[in-house]
């Protein structure tokens, strides 16, 4: 007769939790990206650090520096992102516009809106780090073109309604988005804060577009 005891089945203890399952490399790469995104949008380019997108993103610095190419392709990509986002949603408010003509005024009167103020802070942060950041500077003149190219469509679209009399739309466009940003980039301190930026932006257009009024 055999002395081997039979083997008592493990018993699962209370209070102890398996060890976190390891994450992807892609997975981590992601995370990372949208806490930099979310510090951007919170807090401006500025604080887009190891350190905090470490905390944010509830890992280690050292992790951060494995899974990013550099800190600053890190800020490139944050800002991106934000202002990209922006761009894909203005579009499609244009977009659900029917009137050609009103396409454009549309399009303003949203970015002027006074609501995006994060994004606004982060277009002038971009602006100034991208002297440093050769490849924040790369995105910020590729996300310049992209809004400057939509302006111009929406500008031709007017044109070809017989709304607007344009000879260069994006040389205009270039104009228009000039304009936007100086009086976006004026509110984040309250200058001028009891103008009506909407109907400002709408007059000078209007001169612009060779109309009376662009709406």
């Amino acid at each position: 007769m055999s002395s081997t005891q039979p083997r008592t089945p493990a018993v699962s203890r209370p209070g102890l939790r398996k060890p976190a399952s390891r994450r992807s490399a892609a997975v981590r790469r992601a995370e990372i990206a949208d806490a930099a995104e979310a510090i951007a949008r919170a807090e401006g380019l500025s604080a887009v650090t190891m350190r905090a997108v470490a905390a944010r993103a509830e890992v280690t610095p050292t992790l951060v520096v494995h899974h990013v190419d550099s800190m600053d392709q890190l800020v490139a990509d944050a800002f991106t992102r934000v202002v990209a986002a922006e761009l894909t949603e203005v579009v499609a408010l244009a977009s659900a516009v029917t009137d050609a003509g009103a396409r454009l005024d549309a399009a303003l009167d949203t970015v002027l809106d006074g609501a995006r103020d994060e994004v606004t802070l982060v277009w002038v942060e971009a602006w100034a780090l991208g002297r440093r950041n050769a490849l924040l500077a790369a995105a910020v003149r590729e996300q310049m073109d992209a809004w400057r190219a939509f302006f111009a469509a929406l500008i031709q679209a007017g044109c070809a309604a017989g709304r607007y009399r344009v000879a260069d739309p994006l040389a205009v466009a270039g104009q228009l988005l000039g304009m936007l940003d100086g009086l976006n980039a004026h509110s984040l301190v309250g200058w001028e804060g009891g103008v009506d930026r909407r109907s400002l932006m709408r007059r000078a257009a209007g001169a612009m577009l060779g109309v009376a009024e662009s709406r």
